[in-house]
């Protein structure tokens, strides 16, 4: 099966095609800033986006003839986990999105180049993939309802992938999947579903090279109310310039660790102090898997760092046994996904633009 895989990022297109799931030509590039400051809206990118790609598979000699093709997902509604076709409610939700993402034109532009070479398009465990039990949707507050928004395609892929390598239907399983990147997201990965996770984007869960994670509540009322800072500088705070960013003035993993790991402070013990985070994250996931884990999974770029797996590893260990996948994945785990639609072993879902919460409790008046 010849795959063609579509990843828009903030400030890059990266594109990849496949042989079954053996990619065999890639291609991409940053683009440059003031190019893209032109286009008032993301959404207005979609041309020039989409003749990048084109011209890039025309300069390689590739022509349009695939299996399918697979956008990374959007911000679409809370959705079920899965492989979802291109349709048309789909591709409105995308170009109507509140919330702005290069991320929302992969699914778009995958459906004009597989309308080209009539296959299928689709798209797979978007961020917004939302599965948690109802219990897990509430907080102490009616007004602040918890949302799942996390790391849904490199764990669900590599979940997938480790229940096949143990001869495993993923159905059939629970594993913690624990994703350490710039966002660090842990999953509570019950029999193909995800119950329960810590919002990777909005203010929950351990602290990470750039984000503050879960913050004392009261002091971060006080901050917002100090007249110091202004809506925009908090939400820095929260989400691009807290956590290591914040504490080292760098999020560079790789200088960060070795730094730790020489025994360097203060890195050595605010490292020490992220990795804790995520233990005692993996520890709340194995409460709500009701103590019975099969696997703690460790994927994500800080992975590849063996001084803070072996900084976390002797921290949930005696939970279940720790897998280490290291590496974000996103290509591999769209032509994953794609391949497993294509084969009959992955059910193709349609997109419904439905709310998956609704049906959420709601507080008792007065």
């Amino acid at each position: 099966m010849k795959i063609l895989v579509i990843n828009p990022g903030s400030t890059s297109t990266k594109m990849a095609i496949f042989d079954d799931d053996r990619q065999v030509w890639t291609a991409g590039a940053h683009h440059p800033v003031a190019e893209l400051a032109r286009f008032e809206r993301i959404s207005d990118q979609y041309a020039y986006r989409r003749d990048f790609i084109l011209s890039r598979l025309q300069e390689a000699g590739i022509p349009l003839c695939f299996d399918a093709v697979i956008g990374r997902g959007g911000l679409l509604k809370p959705l079920s986990g899965g492989v979802y076709a291109v349709n048309e409610r789909m591709r409105h939700d995308l170009v109507n999105a509140t919330m702005e993402h290069a991320c929302n034109l992969g699914a778009l532009i995958a459906a004009e180049i597989a309308s080209r070479c009539g296959c299928p398009a689709f798209t797979a465990d978007p961020v917004v993939v939302d599965e948690m039990r109802p219990e897990a949707r509430i907080s102490g507050l009616p007004q602040m309802e918890r949302r799942s928004v996390f790391h849904a395609l490199n764990q669900k892929a590599v979940a997938r992938r480790h229940a096949a390598s143990v001869g495993r239907r993923y159905e059939d399983m629970n594993l913690i999947v624990a994703h350490l990147g710039g966002g660090i997201s842990v999953g509570a990965h019950c029999r193909g579903r995800v119950v329960d996770v810590n919002n990777a984007l909005g203010g929950e869960g351990p602290f990470t090279p750039e984000r503050a994670g879960t913050l004392p509540a009261m002091q971060l009322v006080e901050l917002c109310f100090s007249g110091r800072y202004t809506l925009r500088q908090v939400k820095q705070m929260v989400c691009g310039r807290g956590g290591l960013a914040a504490w080292l003035g760098s999020n560079d993993m790789i200088t960060i660790s070795a730094r730790a790991e020489a025994g360097e402070e203060p890195y050595k013990t605010v490292v020490s102090a992220m990795m804790y985070a995520v233990a005692k994250q993996v520890g709340s996931m194995y409460v709500a898997l009701g103590g019975k884990a099969d696997y703690i999974i460790v994927t994500g770029g800080i992975a590849h760092s063996e001084h803070c797996v072996g900084l976390l590893r002797p921290q949930v260990d005696y939970m279940a046994p720790v897998v280490v996948m290291p590496g974000e994945n996103e290509m591999l785990s769209l032509a994953f996904n794609a391949l497993g639609a294509l084969r009959g072993e992955l059910e193709v879902m349609e997109y419904t633009g439905a709310d998956c919460r609704q049906g959420m409790v709601m507080p008792v008046e007065g």
